[in-house]
């Protein structure tokens, strides 16, 4: 039998295993897998989900592995190409981030009375929803700007990115139209993840972080 997992460790009735999980903690990629260790040594149900199943190598034979000089060079050779792929990936991030920072964020500037009209405002919503229908009008428009996010990667640097280029599209929705201020200003200052509204044209819907067309308490 085979004990719990820990750390991508497993013990039981035939000793000791690694997951391939424990092994790419201890350094190990998957190439490096299946060129120094081959088949594995014990193959389980996954605890949660039987259709998968688990790859599980002996503890003494990777260490055994992990003493050879092929090992330590492959290792080597691994951290460095990870430093490199992190590298790349913070350098993409503050590119993206400066594109961001760097372009002007062009609002349409209308009449108020004809934004209202627009945006399906008729004068029955309260003030709070008014305002909120006119942010979410503008806000479509200003969907183009989604391409800056090209070149985001990454669960971190994407949500950066979508932080910031909400931020100056709320600042500049406030700036243009300043009865909406109010309305910007709480939707900077929301906490949580808002889904933006629904993109015109079919388009896909988009996730600015926390501070989206709507925040999680407006509908």
């Amino acid at each position: 039998m085979v004990g719990r997992e820990r750390d991508g460790e497993v013990a039981g009735g035939r000793g000791a295993h690694l997951s391939v999980a424990g092994l790419r903690a201890r350094g190990w990629t998957v190439g490096m897998v299946r060129r120094l260790l081959g088949e594995p040594d014990l193959v389980v149900d996954h605890p949660s989900f039987r259709a998968v199943r688990t790859r599980l190598y002996r503890v003494e034979r990777v260490e055994v592995v992990e003493r050879s000089e092929e090992f330590r060079t492959l290792a080597a050779t691994a951290a460095r190409r990870s430093a490199v792929a992190r590298a790349a990936a913070l350098r993409r991030r503050r590119e993206v981030l400066a594109r961001i920072a760097a372009v002007p964020i062009d609002v349409p500037r209308l009449d108020p009375r004809r934004l209202a009209a627009l945006a399906g405002v008729d004068g029955s919503e309260e003030r709070g929803a008014a305002a909120r229908l006119q942010v979410d009008h503008l806000w479509h428009h200003l969907w183009r700007y989604d391409a800056l996010l090209s070149g985001s990667r990454g669960r971190v640097g994407r949500r950066a990115a979508e932080s910031l280029l909400a931020r100056r599209v709320l600042a500049a929705i406030a700036e243009a139209y300043p009865h909406l201020a109010q309305e910007c200003a709480r939707r900077l200052s929301a906490s949580g993840r808002a889904v933006g509204a629904s993109p015109p044209s079919g388009g896909r819907q988009r996730n600015w972080g926390a501070v989206g067309p709507r925040g999680p308490n407006d509908r």
